[in-house]
């Protein structure tokens, strides 16, 4: 619901946000190359403080998520959505940065085809598409959208898409890293002024502790252990994260890449710092909100004054577009150049950014269908990394190793067992059928079980005739 009237000038803020975000994507990352190399990823050529930025950005939009959940559950939002994806994303840096930069490949589903073949890089790059589809974060610019503007639900969730992605058309990935280097600064600036006009008006942890539930303090936020522990298998999806390994392929170093990811970590702490700090204060100042989703902005309107309210509302928007039009283009390349580029028998590489502005399309307008269906954003992103971990996973992660990689013959069906069986397991308490998942063990479990057995089985018959690389063409 729109929420009251607000000074011009906080509405001028976020809209000279918006409308400078569209002209850099537009103007700015305009070039005379338009090849596949370039129009995917600028050529190799991403530098370690554009890296680092996009990285940050990119993987930070959940951000009416951490929202809702650091109201209901304060500091276990850091131990379910800090904690394990550093972790996570330490071990890419360590294990898996420099092989993947050294192939010199694109996409997580080329990895797969140089590894297993055509057929399971399809059914790979339709995963990617599924797991980077950006609904979940178009429900958040389409409530934010309406929290600030009044307007309709879905006319907000429409113009937010449009604002996140046409700029994609003319500069592909060039244009996401320009916009995220003015996105990084408005997010962090607007949550650095939350942070501290909180603590300068309120005072800090004695505050907080005065006026908050003590078990908000906890790890586990007053849930059980097993509701906070689903989200350290969860988070195992950074292993396979495509905006990672996207960027990987742009940098133009090894060291970059490895570099680039320490350096993200840091960054990614320091903001899981301000806003849980400022889920806290929520907690503490709106202890009766209807709806937590939307504690962030409610809580700026109550604490910011003119203008600054204005900086905050544009620090969250960048935070959400910025993954916004990364999901997207990432998304249009596993549709457009994986399935349908890839499904012609005769093709060139010439083509490639013509199927990607496709693929645009068709991620755009599927995610904007699929975010007027829900808005729980976090169930979401729980179906997703649910069914996304169990297919890719164990696939991915033994394609880089030549002794211990999942044998070619036994990887297509593991991978359609194991995402099976954690949708059917998701679906019947979404449909109303039961009121838990089947014998109250989550979905990932059940599909990470699959794909783990199959491949431990696998590799103690393996060493047959057929299990050869392919060769493999990088285009």
């Amino acid at each position: 619901m729109f929420n009251g009237h607000f000074h011009p000038v906080d509405l001028a803020i976020p809209a000279a946000y918006a409308v400078a975000t569209l002209l850099i994507g537009i103007v700015r990352s305009r070039r005379k190359r338009t090849d596949s190399d370039e129009f995917l990823l600028m050529g190799r050529r991403l530098t370690l403080p554009a890296f680092t930025a996009s990285l940050v950005t990119t993987w930070y939009g959940g951000i009416l998520g951490v929202s809702e959940y650091s109201w209901r559950y304060g500091l276990s939002n850091w131990f379910v959505f800090g904690a394990p994806y550093y972790l996570y994303a330490l071990i890419l840096a360590l294990f898996l940065a420099r092989r993947a930069r050294q192939t010199r490949l694109y996409s997580i589903p080329d990895q797969l085809e140089q590894s297993y073949g055509k057929r399971v890089a399809r059914l790979g790059a339709l995963v990617v598409f599924f797991m980077t589809m950006p609904a979940a974060y178009l429900v958040m610019l389409g409530t934010l959208g309406r929290w600030v503007t009044g307007w309709s639900y879905p006319v907000a969730l429409g113009v937010g898409v449009l604002f996140s992605t046409l700029y994609l058309y003319s500069g592909g990935l060039r244009s996401v890293v320009r916009t995220d280097a003015l996105q990084f600064s408005v997010m962090y600036g607007g949550f650095a002024v939350m942070v501290l006009t909180l603590y300068a008006q309120f005072g800090g942890l004695p505050y907080l502790k005065a006026h908050v539930p003590p078990e908000l303090f906890t790890p586990t936020g007053g849930q059980t252990f097993a509701a906070v522990f689903v989200w350290y298998f969860i988070a195992s999806t950074t292993l396979i994260e495509p905006a990672f390994y996207e960027r990987i392929y742009a940098s133009s170093s090894r060291r970059t890449a490895t570099l680039g990811i320490f350096i993200a970590i840091g960054f990614w702490a320091l903001f899981d710092f301000m806003t849980t700090t400022t889920g806290l204060y929520a907690r503490a100042l709106l202890p009766n909100i209807a709806d937590p989703t939307v504690a962030f902005p409610e809580l700026a309107r109550r604490v910011l004054p003119v203008g600054l309210l204005g900086l905050f509302l544009a620090g969250l928007l960048a935070t959400v577009m910025s993954t916004v039009d990364s999901y997207s283009f990432i998304a249009a390349g596993a549709f457009g150049r994986d399935l349908l580029w890839k499904g012609r028998a005769n093709r060139h590489p010439s083509e490639i950014p013509r199927f990607v502005r496709i693929g645009l399309v068709v991620s755009s307008g599927s995610a904007f269908l699929l975010a007027l269906t829900t808005e729980s954003v976090v169930s979401l992103w729980h179906a997703l990394g649910s069914v996304g971990a169990p297919v890719l996973l164990i696939p991915m992660l033994s394609s880089f190793s030549q002794n211990y990689r999942f044998p070619r013959r036994w990887v297509l069906a593991t991978m359609i067992s194991s995402g099976a069986l954690s949708l059917s397991w998701i679906l019947p308490p979404k449909i109303g059928l039961m009121d838990g998942y089947p014998l109250n063990i989550q979905p990932i479990y059940i599909g990470l079980g699959i794909s783990l057995a199959s491949y431990l089985l696998a590799l103690l018959i393996r060493k047959r005739p057929g299990d050869e690389l392919q060769t493999f063409r990088k285009v």
